[in-house]
């Protein structure tokens, strides 16, 4: 009998060997395939080797070798460098430098793992049938509504399916999430259960965690004004700064002071309270829906605006095809143009889009 053939992408990292070993135990065809994506560059602020972009890479792609050694399965090392430059960095730099706060691993995942990563592989005349990832999170076809639900994971702490909130139903239809099961502990102990030799690898961190903020063009200096337009310092450049950020204006007024907007067409700061970052209201475009085919009509829903953010009540109102309307019931902290906002029934994704603008007109 013909095996199933799952190609597994292969970070070196403690999930995704897992998810491998996983799959091969469950007697699937197992492959595994690693994005080639830093283009050997060095950076200013290189920041640490933990992160998914940058010089640690050449050890992360090894220990995927090793792994894949230990478990018997081929591995493909497939160069996107380039395809990761134009989707990800170039989408970094022009977020930033419009005023907005991006969202690479979102991106990252829907145009590059999901995306150039298996047409390049299919490209390669790899074969496979399904395609896995360490993700925590889960799929499964819903017969009812003829689509395929994304799930978050049993283990809510370590639940990803906020990043994967852009994917089609064409990609999920082929997506498989072997550790969204599992907790990390659990996960952990399997690594080491399985002899791979990562099971006490440290957590991955994206490149902004690491410091890669000089991938970005640089910014000019200007003003920061606080809200009634009197000018209170001078900042390095817009794309240091975020919406709700606290620290780095060099400013002493007495009281905390946070951003409460960026203005690229006048290279301005604005900061405020703390009260005047909170918001209750929003316009989303980029619309993906999971659950639904596209809304008809308001439905409540829990709204994710962060990866961090707990989740909030609130109603959302198509504007037109293209864009939402949201309401939270209650403010929130930081509404962040740029980041993505992820809407959930219980556990079950419903979509997701980007946040253009909140109710102050950010």
């Amino acid at each position: 009998m013909k095996k199933t053939k799952v190609l597994v992408a292969m970070s070196g990292g403690v999930d995704s060997s897992v998810a491998a070993a996983l799959l091969k135990e469950k007697g699937y065809q197992v492959c595994g395939v690693t994005m080639k994506i830093w283009d050997g560059e060095d950076t200013a602020d290189a920041g640490t080797s933990r992160a998914c972009y940058g010089p640690g890479e050449v050890n992360n792609i090894e220990d995927a070798r090793n792994v894949s050694e230990i478990l018997g399965i081929p591995l493909h090392v497939l160069d996107l460098s380039k395809e990761f430059k134009h989707e990800v960095l170039d989408y970094f730099s022009r977020e930033y430098l419009a005023g907005r706060t991006p969202n690479p691993c979102l991106r990252c995942n829907s145009r590059m793992k999901f995306g150039a990563l298996l047409d390049k592989a299919e490209d390669s005349g790899i074969e496979f049938d399904y395609f896995a990832t360490g993700h925590y999170s889960r799929v499964e076809y819903d017969s009812g509504s003829n689509r395929y639900r994304l799930k978050k994971a049993r283990a809510l702490d370590k639940d990803q399916s906020y990043f994967l909130a852009s994917l089609s139903q064409k990609q999920l239809s082929r997506s498989l999430f072997p550790i969204g099961e599992y907790t990390k502990d659990e996960v952990r102990s399997i690594a080491r259960y399985s002899g791979l030799g990562i099971d006490d690898k440290p957590e991955s961190q994206d490149f902004i965690a690491a410091g890669y903020h000089s991938l970005i063009d640089e910014t000019q200096p200007g003003a920061i004004k606080d809200r009634q337009g009197a000018i209170l310092g001078e900042h390095g450049g817009i794309s240091m700064y975020t919406i709700g950020q606290r620290k780095g204006f060099g400013i002493s007024t007495g009281e905390p002071l946070y951003v409460t907007d960026i203005d690229p067409a006048t290279n301005v700061i604005t900061v405020g309270s703390r009260e005047q970052i909170y918001g209750d209201e929003l316009i989303a475009s980029g619309l993906n829906w999971i659950a639904v085919e596209k809304p008809e009509g308001s439905m409540e829903v829990t709204g994710k605006i962060r990866y961090s953010h707990q989740g909030a009540k609130a109603t959302v109102t198509p504007v037109n095809e293209n864009s939402v309307y949201v309401k939270f019931s209650e403010p929130q902290m930081a509404i962040t143009p740029g980041q993505a906002i992820v809407f959930y029934r219980e556990d079950v994704v419903v979509g997701g889009g980007t946040i253009e603008r909140s109710r102050n007109g950010r």
